[in-house]
């Protein structure tokens, strides 16, 4: 599994979520890619994101499994990278 995390630099909850993940990071198994979606905006859009911070939650094959938007705390963020 992979996550893709769409964020940008100018957003509050996104780098709520980005230390969020930071602070977790020993117990994260699942790679997280981060996209800014002012840089790769062709990403964003293939992936239909429309809020952010969003996290998307792939299978093997690049399937999506979950999405969620906002953000959130370490228990959370845990649960939904369990797929």
């Amino acid at each position: 599994m992979k996550a893709l995390k769409f964020y940008a630099e100018w957003c509050g909850p996104c780098k709520a979520l980005t230390k969020v993940i930071e602070t977790a990071g020993d117990k994260i198994t699942v790679e997280i890619e981060g996209i800014d979606i002012d840089t790769c905006g062709s990403r964003s859009a293939e992936w239909h994101v429309r809020s952010i911070p969003m996290l998307l939650l792939l299978d093997d094959s690049g399937k999506e499994i979950n999405r969620k938007t906002g953000a959130m705390n370490e228990a959370q963020l845990l649960e939904f990278l369990k797929g």
